[in-house]
């Protein structure tokens, strides 16, 4: 089996509060590495009352912190809202810290809605000039040379990997022009899943970070010890589906037995269409997707979201698919 990571948005559960929401994320990284998971990363999202990794930086070092040997990372820094030289800054000083265990994605969305993106002070126009701004933080990363006027420090000569992250064919075709590897966002926007990865593989050049293409793929899997209960943890996710729809921001919800009678037919046809990269079910379910989805994409490597209310069942669920995928430790990107 390739090897499998995790992607946290540090929700916050109904009943429970933003500081119980990121001391979950740091209790899931010290059971991932326990079961072999490759990396945990954390996800910039803004004024979404739900989620607590809008700064991803400090999140990250709170994750860090916890943990032994698991990689830490952005899935991913949205580049457009900040100078990349604050960020070779910030993720020179997680590097410093936490020295071989810190990842850096990168992408191109705000993250948010417009009129938060104005309260961040960003201009919408930013996200034009994003594969300018990978090469600038690439410069700010690598070894300062003599007459340099600018320097991150720390950041200079840390070398934190960089990866591009999208859910359309540009990222796919910058990160094939710069060598980089590349995750896909198919855990929320599947569409261009196929398309993205053949253009990634096909159009690769070798870098001095990467010599062949290394492709990550998202996907949700909700895994528990019958197919019936897994279908039912999933529906605390189908709901923060069909709230975005009807845009209604709610904390993460308990699961309901029917969906059927919270979502319209409408609504169900939009979140089935997002959330078709979804493997919900048992050991022997949950098996035969991931091996399905692995034979479609040939990934390099799975990252997974277990959306789940319960933190107990949320963990028991990472334990299976762990279990299932056979994962141990692999030599990473």
């Amino acid at each position: 089996m390739i090897p499998l990571s995790i992607l946290e948005l540090g929700r916050v559960r109904q009943g429970a509060d933003r500081r119980a929401a990121l001391d979950d994320a740091r209790n899931l990284g010290r059971h991932a590495e326990a079961w072999g998971y490759s990396r945990l990363w954390v996800a910039e999202h803004h004024n979404m009352v739900g989620v607590s990794t809008a700064a991803t930086s400090l999140v990250i070092q709170h994750i860090a912190a916890g943990t032994k040997t698991i990689r830490v990372g952005a899935g991913g820094i949205m580049l457009p809202n900040h100078a990349p030289y604050v960020i070779a800054e910030q993720f020179g000083t997680l590097d410093t810290l936490f020295p071989g265990r810190i990842d850096l994605g990168l992408g191109r969305a705000p993250g948010t809605d417009q009129l938060t993106l104005q309260a961040l002070r960003r201009d919408p126009n930013n996200a034009e000039h994003f594969p300018q701004d990978v090469r600038e933080l690439q410069a700010f990363l690598a070894p300062a040379v003599e007459g340099q006027r600018i320097e991150a420090i720390p950041g200079s000569g840390s070398n934190v990997p960089l990866w591009i992250l999208g859910s359309s064919l540009f990222g796919a075709q910058l990160a094939a022009e710069f060598g980089l590897p590349y995750g896909f966002a198919s855990h929320f926007a599947p569409q261009a899943l196929d398309g993205a990865l053949r253009i990634y593989r096909d159009r690769f050049k070798p870098s001095a970070q990467l010599a062949k293409p290394y492709a990550l793929v998202g996907v949700n899997i909700i895994a528990a010890d019958t197919d019936e209960e897994a279908r039912v943890l999933a529906t605390s996710q189908q709901m923060s589906f069909a709230d975005m729809f009807r845009g209604k921001r709610r904390l993460t919800q308990p699961p309901i037995q029917d969906i059927d009678s919270y979502w319209s037919p409408q609504e169900k046809t939009q979140a089935s269409q997002m959330l078709a990269c979804s493997i919900i079910g048992s050991r022997e379910t949950v098996r035969a997707g991931m091996q399905s989805l692995l034979n479609r994409t040939g990934a390099d490597e799975l990252m997974v979201v277990s959306d789940v209310y319960d933190q107990e069942k949320r963990l028991k669920s990472f334990e299976i698919i762990a279990e299932v995928a056979g994962i141990k430790e692999a030599e990473l990107v």
